[in-house]
């Protein structure tokens, strides 16, 4: 039986789970964050289902394991861990990490309020800000994004067809926009999300082939985010992000 001991802070960005492992997690194998990925993902991947699934986590549970840098430039590495496997890059998931982890001391700053962290995409810049020893903002500058593909046209049960784009941003996401079958995001219930997203996933993976052309372990549509109209009146956008298989 496989048993370990691993401490975690809990935290949250705005109502997000992200549960960082501040201790218990072997070293891993590997250069780079995709390396180590890799070598997490084939060896040590009952951790990640340990600490993401029920009982100690749910359908929604992220997180994140903080290890030291592996380019010369850089304050930390990230791993990200949650239901749905080990992320190439996660947005709420650093930013949660960046606030737990500058807080709690796990990260030192060569400079302060600014980070270079490796990520299994690649390199990401942070900038941060603090009152006392409270972090109160934290900034992104994310990997190359790219369109992968552009108007993919689908059939999905429950809806008929859709046209929707493949867009990279870390991790490959589907978007869909209003059109005929889909008349905005403000129309569906969260359930009816829940229940759409995976059939939109599967049947646009059925169509089209994604993988990095600069590292080829990141692959595969993982997310899929539906937009539409305002409706909160200071909102400029609304969207909703379906990932893993019920969240």
């Amino acid at each position: 039986m496989r048993q370990g001991t691993f401490f975690c802070i809990d935290a949250h960005t705005c109502g997000n789970p992200v549960r960082l492992v501040a201790g218990g997690v072997p070293p891993l194998q590997g250069s780079t964050m995709s390396e180590k990925r890799q070598y997490f993902m084939e060896n040590l991947d009952w951790i990640r289902q340990a600490l993401m699934f029920e009982p100690r986590g749910h359908s929604m549970m992220s997180g994140s394991v903080v290890l030291p840098p592996c380019s010369d430039n850089a304050d930390a590495s990230i791993l990200f861990i949650e239901t749905s496997g080990c992320l190439p890059m996660c947005g709420h998931g650093t930013i949660g990490t960046v606030t737990s982890a500058i807080e709690n001391k796990l990260i030192h700053p060569k400079q302060p309020g600014k980070l270079i962290l490796d990520v299994p995409a690649g390199q990401i810049r942070i900038d941060y800000q603090m009152q006392e020893d409270k972090v109160t903002s934290v900034k992104i500058y994310n990997v190359p994004a790219y369109l992968a593909h552009r108007d993919v046209k689908v059939y999905v049960e429950g809806m008929g067809e859709i046209s929707v784009d493949v867009s990279y941003g870390g991790n490959y996401y589907v978007i869909v926009d209003p059109q005929e079958n889909y008349p905005g995001l403000e129309h569906y219930s969260p359930d009816e999300i829940l229940m759409l997203s995976p059939k939109v996933r599967q049947a646009v993976s059925e169509a089209v082939e994604c993988v990095h052309p600069d590292d080829p372990t990141v692959k595969g549509v993982s997310h899929v985010l539906w937009t539409g109209t305002p409706t909160q009146p200071n909102a400029t956008a609304k969207n909703a992000v379906f990932y893993g298989d019920k969240a």
